[in-house]
């Protein structure tokens, strides 16, 4: 973490930076501490040094931002600015985002707080923020054009309302949305309640993300701002398998997991080994009696999903939107399917000519995991990561919970893997196979074919039936 006192003095801007956009009558000797990030890391919860007590939340790679108290008003320091985001190992992204990083840094406070909001204006274009979700007034809101002027290149605006209620939110830009969006520019905000809420349970865990997406050609750094649906690198707070930590908690923790999605299209997302409930929306908690036990729930576009759990099940447990192809990284989309098609041949002749030429999907895409596929630089394999049994073969939005019973309270390392106890790991069964019964019959039971059939000619290869399989 950097801090950077005088960071206006620096730039020449002391004197002209604060726009009396909306708030007129704070005159300020000068702006909140600018505090930036440039590790990737889960870093450690932030625990509140003034103001009201509350549980803060762990922002999964990611990070909440410091405040100072003024007067009685948290006041917090923004910055819109180009960054460098590590997406995973190998990879990196020229992104916009916020005090150093995309997301910018989580935002917390307490239900009934007055919070004033700096945001400085570092982009090579105007921008504003939008905070989604909240109740506040109309002038606050960040709609450039419709409710304020946009914040020009160099200047800084300020923010000012009253956390009206708990709940989990997000913050992006409504200025040229479509690219600043798509570059990166969004962040999360949670307001705890001020006492004890009749919706929202007490948790020993509580993490965040954001789903967000990019459209970056492999061995380059900048997104495709102007891609609407054919994204190729899906990820959890910019950040795609393995690159994406770990949820670590201790046995029969409570845990909540709070999840906003930014991107153009749902997310299944789905957890194994537990049931959850969805104790919560952007508009709230939920009343208790809507909640049912799920495994996967459906997070749209522009939404909040908040699910909550007891970690009961000891174990390596996966994490992941259920869209298969959102746990893969970079990949072609007009790839033909080449699965059960004997190309050795004309692959070798191929090789000769081109010698990085590599076919792809003879016998599924696994291999790809596997095989040293050579790839442009700064471009991640599609499907990677290796656990301790072998090729993971994901990417994109995949994670774990990691529950052990000697993880300590307040503990979130990665403890390892699991050593799963004597007899409870699916094994090679070394006993007699039986034959598959087959069909001797065209149609039959309840819906007899009509005429006899024509036989077609089909060869499937199979495992073990040819040399070199």
């Amino acid at each position: 973490m950097t801090s950077r006192r005088e960071f206006f003095k620096n730039l020449g801007m002391a004197g002209s930076a604060v726009a009396a956009a909306s708030v007129g009558s704070v005159a300020m000797a000068a702006l909140p501490e600018l505090i930036t990030m440039d590790k990737p890391e889960t870093m450690p919860p932030l625990q509140p040094a003034n103001g009201r007590l509350y549980n803060p939340v762990v922002t999964l790679n990611g990070w909440t931002l410091p405040w100072r108290m003024n007067k009685g008003v948290k006041e917090f320091h923004l910055v819109a600015e180009p960054v460098v985001r590590e997406i995973a190992p190998g990879m990196k992204a020229h992104l916009w985002g916020y005090n150093g990083q995309s997301p910018g840094p989580t935002i917390e406070v307490v239900e009934g707080d007055r919070v004033r909001i700096f945001v400085t204006n570092r982009l090579p274009e105007h921008t504003t923020i939008h905070w989604h979700g909240q109740r506040l007034p109309n002038g606050m809101d960040g709609v450039g054009g419709l409710n304020q002027k946009q914040i020009p290149v160099g200047k800084t605006f300020v923010y000012e309302f009253v956390a009206r209620r708990p709940g989990t939110f997000m913050y992006h830009p409504h200025a040229d949305e479509m690219t600043q969006m798509a570059m990166g520019m969004m962040g999360f905000w949670v307001t705890h309640p001020k006492s004890k809420h009749p919706l929202i349970e007490e948790v020993d865990r509580d993490f965040c993300f954001l789903l967000n997406a990019y459209d970056i050609d492999p061995g380059s750094y900048t997104p495709q701002v102007n891609t609407m649906l054919e994204f190729n690198l899906w990820t959890w707070n910019s950040r795609a398998f393995p690159g994406i930590d770990s949820l670590n908690v201790r046995k029969d923790d409570k845990v909540r997991i709070r999840m906003g999605n930014l991107t153009m299209t749902n997310h299944p997302m789905h957890l194994h080994g537990h049931e959850f409930v969805v104790s919560g929306t952007d508009g709230g908690p939920t009343p208790i009696a809507s909640r049912w036990p799920e495994v996967t729930t459906d997070v749209a576009v522009g939404q909040m999903r908040q699910i909550e759990f007891l970690a009961d099940e000891e174990g390596d447990w996966a994490f992941h939107c259920h869209k298969s192809h959102h746990t893969m990284n970079a990949m072609g989309h007009d790839v033909p399917t080449m699965i059960g098609v004997d190309h050795r041949g004309v692959v070798k002749q191929i090789t000769d000519l081109i010698p990085d030429y590599m076919v792809m999907g003879e016998r599924g895409m696994a291999d790809m995991g596997a095989m040293e596929m050579p790839i442009p630089d700064n471009t991640l394999p599609m499907m990677t990561g290796q656990g301790p049994y072998g090729a993971v073969e994901m990417g994109g939005m995949f994670s774990m919970l990691k529950v052990r019973r000697d993880q300590k309270p307040g503990d979130y390392r990665d403890p390892g893997w699991y050593k799963q106890p004597a007899g409870t790991q699916a094994s090679e069964w070394m006993g007699p196979v039986a034959e598959a019964p087959r069909a001797t019959t065209h149609g039959g039971m309840s819906m007899p074919a009509n005429g006899k059939p024509v036989n077609q000619e089909l060869t499937v290869r199979k495992p073990g039936k040819h040399a070199g399989h």
